[in-house]
């Protein structure tokens, strides 16, 4: 469980990295949207077959940090508009 929140964290801030520009999220944030890439990224390397959800692997990681960078730009895209919106 502990090495799931690690890898998680890391592939937040990966995605976090290669992000053009600078993103308003908390660490928290980051690390529930690399928590969410990394599901992402271990069901896809498991639908091809090279390895379970819950093994760290090449495929896997490479999805899971490109997964995390489409949620981080919804997670953008969400608090850009809310905080747009007038109140």
């Amino acid at each position: 469980m502990i090495g799931f929140i690690v890898a998680g964290l890391i592939i937040g801030v990966l995605a976090r990295l290669i992000l053009p520009g600078k993103q308003h999220l908390s660490v928290v944030m980051t690390l529930l949207l690399g928590l969410a890439g990394s599901v992402i990224g271990g069901l896809v390397a498991n639908l091809l077959g090279t390895g379970s959800i819950w093994e760290l692997n090449v495929i896997g990681f490479v999805v899971a940090v490109i997964a995390a960078i489409g949620l981080i730009g919804v997670a953008e895209g969400f608090t850009a508009a809310r905080d747009k919106s007038p109140v």
